[in-house]
């Protein structure tokens, strides 16, 4: 396999085994704690580099994330 390897939604999925959807959450940027997955767009496709795919998932090993690090919990007050 090389990093100019074509991966589609359905391939990420399996290889992260996570759902299709969380995919296209990830690609959005839509979840908590880690850096969007980057795509390439044909149409209403998405496609993801293996390369891209790589650097990605060791860009969020152990909450290397780019919002981890500024994210905080928050707690309800004591009102």
């Amino acid at each position: 396999m090389t990093g100019d390897e074509i991966l589609t939604v359905a391939e990420v999925a399996v290889e992260l085994r996570c759902s299709k959807a969380h995919v296209y959450n990830a690609i959005a940027g839509k979840v908590d704690g880690v850096c969007p997955l980057p795509a390439i767009s044909m149409g209403r496709r998405k496609l993801v580099r293996r390369g891209a795919l790589e650097q990605w998932k060791r860009m969020n090993e152990c909450g290397g994330g780019a919002k981890m690090a500024h994210r905080q919990r928050s707690t309800p007050s004591d009102a």
